[in-house]
């Protein structure tokens, strides 16, 4: 028998069903791990903000490389619905990069010869991560990000 208390483990645990789930500020923390061992550490911040339908991905933050060298970085992304749970996510000039839902976190894009895997993790919602694997005759590293929000 359920009590409702946010522990029970018969309450099951709210998952993001809309773009409106992901409106806001995270702080992201990321693992970068080439194929030779180097390691590269990221962190800042990612907006979601809406611009019409379509919600647009802002993130800046710090690199740090494995010799202790830090650059500034950024990136932009947009990210439609085009159902429920399922989310389209394209590069800042609206070309498509790929697509996944809540219930099969996973998408693929093959950029050249090099072929990019996602993963995404929504089980700690709203804490949410992302881990890329990229494999090709130009790149070979493994992406973990974790994205909480602030």
């Amino acid at each position: 028998m359920s009590n409702n208390s946010p522990h029970d483990p018969l309450i099951k645990k709210t998952l993001p069903a809309s773009l409106n789930d992901f409106v806001g500020n995270w702080l992201v923390t990321r693992t970068i791990v080439q194929n030779n061992g180097d390691k590269f550490q990221f962190v800042g911040n990612a907006c979601f903000t809406w611009c019409k339908s379509q919600l647009h991905y802002q993130e800046t933050g710090q690199v740090t490389g494995p010799n202790g060298n830090t650059l500034l970085a950024e990136r932009a992304y947009i990210w439609q619905q085009s159902s429920r749970n399922r989310f389209d996510v394209l590069f800042d000039d609206e070309r498509y990069f790929h697509t996944f839902s809540v219930g099969q976190p996973h998408g693929e894009h093959l950029c050249g010869d090099d072929n990019y895997v996602v993963d995404y993790g929504f089980q700690s919602w709203p804490t949410w991560s992302s881990t890329w694997e990229v494999k090709g005759p130009r790149k070979d590293y493994t992406m973990h990000s974790i994205y909480q929000r602030r």
